[in-house]
């Protein structure tokens, strides 16, 4: 991810050489970057919290942010029936689906090197409509739980209409491929010499004090101060 998009060889970690379960998931732009492993597949995606579902509706591309869950080799997506853009990916549309983990800045002496170090997936597949109760029941569970876990035990389940008014979509993770950058710039050795800070700026996500609803007449868990995400 090169703020210039160059083809220069990176001092960033490379992931794996693994061959792509399809061509349509190779990594052509910095290959030594790519995996194509579940472990490290899986890793980025249960990490992660959002992320942008990319299709054609009408002749017109859309992406838009969106919440998931994985659970095995599948992953769960929702929302409104009337959604234009899920009622193509329940009717069988095909789809490209990302997640990106920012990791931190990478400053380097010239414009040219200056990148970014992180972690991303791309899934491609044809989702589809998830119609039975018991999956559809267990797949918003686990959406509630990919947010914080334990949650969904916490809280009302869904009700008849709400379910009726919500839709789920399954897409199968079999053709993806994770890329990934870490490491110092990759300066040209002509540059080591300019009075200009090069290095690692990390970045991740951190979370504030919790906010009680106005109404709320439960004491804080703890477990919402101990929230966090990210690698261990």
């Amino acid at each position: 991810m090169s703020l210039y998009y160059n083809n220069l060889p990176s001092q960033g970690r490379g992931v794996s050489d693994d061959s792509p379960p399809s061509p349509g998931a190779r990594v052509r732009r910095h290959p030594e970057r790519a995996a194509y492993d579940r472990e490290t597949i899986d890793a980025i995606l249960d990490e992660g919290l959002v992320g942008h579902l990319g299709l054609v509706s009408d002749g017109q591309p859309y992406v838009m942010p969106m919440l998931y869950a994985r659970a095995g080799v599948r992953l769960y997506l929702h929302g409104s029936p009337q959604s234009r853009l899920l009622s193509a990916v329940a009717a069988g549309a095909r789809i490209c689906f990302t997640v990106t983990l920012l990791d931190g800045l990478v400053l380097a002496r010239s414009a040219f090197r200056h990148s970014l170090n992180y972690r991303s997936v791309v899934i491609l597949g044809q989702a589809w409509a998830v119609r039975d109760a018991r999956e559809k029941l267990d797949a918003l569970r686990m959406l509630v739980d990919h947010v914080m876990t334990g949650r969904a035990e916490q809280v009302r389940a869904p009700s008849a209409p709400e379910l009726k008014v919500t839709e789920v979509a399954a897409l199968d993770l079999r053709v993806a491929s994770a890329k990934a950058r870490a490491g110092p710039p990759a300066d040209n050795p002509n540059d080591y010499s300019l009075p200009v800070w090069a290095g690692e700026l990390p970045l991740g996500l951190s979370t504030g004090a919790p906010v009680p609803d106005a109404r709320c007449q439960v004491p804080t868990p703890p477990s919402l101060r101990a929230y966090s995400r990210g690698r261990a």
